[in-house]
């Protein structure tokens, strides 16, 4: 039926074309108009035979194109599936079959009924959009107040551009640093030194500098590290100590307003409202903070610590790629114990020291437990001016070792001047007295109190004008136990009396030697390197290694 239409629509529209080709107008004859007259007004059979003859005249070269792109291209099928899809045969033919159902196969669930399915679409729709409410739940969850191995974990698999920019940046810098220690390496072999004791003492004085400045460049948690190296020269040597110690009060401080910036966020209040004075620049900077000097309303004078910005992201992001690396090595390694265990230790301890509420908290405890010992001096902390990232404590008026030692060593003063020889003499007298209650407070620490200052570098150590022993910075405190203070005041007593498996039975009850070591060897071979115990003025001089 709409084949017929087409036809006949299609031939009533090619009238005026078909009676030109059929007579020609100048040329009609009567004969003919009585013929057309005769005719039916819609039979146009000689125009549909001319539209199929130019039609299948199409097809055929349009076949024989595809024919050569078949032997051309090798693409047999191409020919049949056009043929049925250009072409449409079922238009072409009104007496053709229908064209056959598609053969994928279709769902059928006879059991089920329409409501069945619209409540099982429903569900999976919700599954959907439980999945990326989940998501987005993950992508916005914030780093953890607290250090945790697995929610720091969770944070950083969502980032892992920040965790691979960062690895960039430290892997550059270290190669930097080799290339550098390398080349200073080279031109000592071009140009050696008559004395090859000096020569080894500079080349690991300048390696020291190379890793000072690299830590500098890579930011507060290597700094850190690299403080606490500069404290341990039996492990690293004397040079790269020298080198590290630097670390500890040559730290470049940043931008003032961003400091106050962070006080009125703290604090709840403008500058001004607080502090009656503040210094311009800071007075000294340290690798998580920087501490001004101001005066309170009330006339105090206090140091005001104040927190780096954004620093709790940055340490916590450092302390997940060093927790990944130790967890390369272990399996590179194939050690038995979990060795990212060190990281989380690190993390803990570090992660707390960026809450200055528990550091003033520990400053009282730790004042509290030595109120009792004159020679020591804690400073005042003013908890209403304190928060996480902000801390005012009383100011000290004291030196620090390092000064004291710079100054009895004799050391030009910046404008080109030296000390004299009383300023060097009574710096000296000075140094020495610090040393002695230094001592004196890290057996308090150890025998009586049991709490521990964590962190006693010099950068954290003040000499009094009053001869106390000022302490700084109570951001890592050690709080031993009794049985740890009962085994190291025996350790003692077997050193002095050289009773080398008693001694091994104490160093098990501090948890120095695990379970499971063999105590026989251990006793042996303390036995072997600490040798017969000398006595100096009344003072045990053990010799720790044999010649």
């Amino acid at each position: 039926m709409a084949t017929t239409a087409l036809a006949a629509s299609l031939s009533l529209s090619f009238k005026p074309v078909c009676m030109l080709r059929s007579t020609g107008a100048s040329e009609m004859t009567s004969k003919g108009k009585r013929a057309r007259q005769g005719r039916p007004l819609g039979d146009f059979g000689h125009l549909g035979q001319v539209f199929r003859k130019d039609v299948e005249f199409l097809k055929r070269g349009i076949g024989s194109g595809i024919q050569w792109a078949n032997k051309a291209f090798r693409i047999p099928e191409v020919s049949k599936t056009l043929d049925d899809i250009v072409w449409l045969r079922n238009l072409e033919d009104p007496n053709a079959p229908p064209l056959p159902a598609p053969s994928w196969p279709q769902p059928s669930y006879p059991e089920l009924s329409g409501v069945d399915l619209f409540m099982a679409d429903l569900k999976a729709f919700e599954a959907y959009a439980l999945y990326f409410y989940y998501l987005s739940k993950v992508w916005s969850k914030p780093l953890p107040e607290v250090y945790d191995p697995e929610s720091v974990g969770d944070y950083f698999r969502c980032r892992p551009h920040v965790v691979a920019f960062r690895l960039l940046e430290v892997f550059s810098s270290f190669a930097s640093a080799a290339i550098r220690i390398r080349t200073s390496g080279i031109k000592k072999l071009l140009r050696p030194s008559l004395d090859e004791g000096i020569n080894e003492n500079v080349s690991q004085y300048n390696f020291g500098m190379v890793l000072k400045e690299t830590m500098l460049n890579l930011g507060p948690t290597f700094i850190k590290v690299g403080q606490s190296l500069s404290t341990r020269p039996d492990i690293i040597g004397a040079e790269i100590s020298k080198a590290l110690s630097e670390l500890h009060d040559q730290i470049p401080p940043f931008p003032r307003d961003v400091a106050m910036k962070i006080i009125e966020e703290e604090l709840g209040s403008p500058v001004e409202s607080l502090f009656s004075y503040i210094s311009g620049e800071p007075e000294a900077a340290a690798s998580f903070g920087q501490v001004y000097r101001g005066h309170t309303l009330d006339g105090f004078n206090v140091a005001i610590k104040v927190q780096r910005p954004n620093l709790r992201h940055i340490v916590v992001r450092d302390i997940y790629i060093l927790r990944l690396g130790l967890g390369i090595l272990q399996k590179i390694a194939k050690r038995k114990g979990d060795l990212r265990l060190y990281a989380d230790e690190l993390g803990k301890g570090l992660v707390g020291e960026l809450d200055y509420t528990l550091e003033a908290s520990n400053s009282s405890k730790f004042m509290e437990a030595h109120s009792s010992f004159p020679f020591m001096f804690v400073p005042k902390i003013f908890q209403q001016l304190s928060r996480k990232r902000v801390l005012t404590m009383e100011w000290i008026v004291g030196e620090s070792p390092t000064d004291l030692l710079s100054v009895s060593a004799g050391s030009s003063i910046d404008n080109g001047s030296t000390y004299s020889e009383r300023q060097r003499l009574d710096a000296k007298r000075r140094l020495l007295d610090l040393v002695k209650k230094g001592v004196e407070a890290c057996l308090v620490q150890l025998l009586e109190t049991g709490l521990l200052h964590a962190d006693p570098h010099p950068g954290n150590l003040r000499y009094t004008s009053s001869g106390q022993i000022g302490f700084l910075d109570f951001g890592l405190l050690c709080q031993m136990e009794k049985k740890h203070q009962f085994a190291m005041l025996a350790s003692i007593v077997h050193i002095v009396n050289g009773d080398w498996a008693s001694l091994v039975n104490s160093l098990t009850e501090m948890d120095v030697i695990r379970p499971g070591t063999n105590i026989r060897r251990v006793t042996m071979d303390l036995e072997y390197e600490l040798g017969e115990v000398e006595f100096r003025d009344g003072i045990p001089d053990v010799k720790f290694s044999r010649d």
